[in-house]
């Protein structure tokens, strides 16, 4: 299983359906496992650190015409500027992003919300070049979280539905603590849409314990590739 597939996509693989909104992942035979999403709201479709396929677009016509697309982590720019153009909208992304590439789109910054939405923006990092965002709307019980929580395997150990990233397992980050979503989308993998909130709690929660165990199943994943 390749870590990252480069070539366009021919398919995808659709995820975390929900009234509001769904997702899908390109290339759903990655180890990196690249997630999207696409949010509908008053303002319109909103789309969410995107990697482009083929048919894509059919699956953002379900709810609506395309708003805007988001950035929620200065690693995750993948083809935002591609579907912006083809939809004529804006990238936006957070106002404390000092990585952003040059793109053709328009650029917009965003910082307390998320223009025309009830989405709360969060700072989840801003240090040593990482740079994230998530998007939280405590109403619809929907929370984004770019890239400090995960479902590809090298996220999770054993029974974690969510785990936190291997590089923030020492330092979860505090700003996702106390909150109670309905379901946690995420940018690599498959969210929790079943109890989410006490599977953020408990990758949260014990995230420093697991490290070890964490590490020695990250470690047996790249001897067997």
């Amino acid at each position: 299983m390749p870590l990252k597939k480069t070539q366009s996509a021919t398919e995808f693989e659709e995820i975390d359906r929900w009234e509001e909104g769904v997702g899908w992942i390109a290339h759903p035979d990655e180890t990196m496992l690249r997630a999207s999403h696409a949010i509908d709201t008053d303002e319109g479709v909103w789309v969410v650190d995107p990697v482009d396929a083929e048919g894509i677009d059919d699956l953002f016509a379900e709810f609506g015409d395309v708003a805007g697309v988001v950035v929620l982590l200065n690693r995750h720019y993948r083809d935002a500027d591609e579907i912006a153009q083809r939809h004529d909208v804006p990238v936006y992304v957070p106002a404390w992003f000092d990585r952003v590439p040059e793109m053709t789109a328009p650029l917009r910054r965003f910082d307390t919300t998320l223009p025309g939405t009830d989405y709360r923006v969060l700072n989840v990092a801003d240090s040593f070049g990482w740079e994230e965002a998530a998007l939280y709307d405590e109403d619809s019980g929907t929370l984004v979280v770019g890239e400090s929580v995960g479902n590809a395997p090298y996220f999770t150990t054993p029974g974690e539905r969510i785990g936190v990233h291997p590089m923030m397992r020492l330092t979860p980050p505090s700003v996702l603590r106390g909150l109670r979503p309905e379901r946690v989308l995420v940018g690599h993998g498959r969210g929790a849409t079943e109890n989410a909130a006490d599977a953020l709690e408990d990758a949260l929660r014990r995230s420093r314990r697991r490290t070890p165990k964490l590490y020695a199943e990250n470690l047996r994943l790249l001897v067997q590739r």
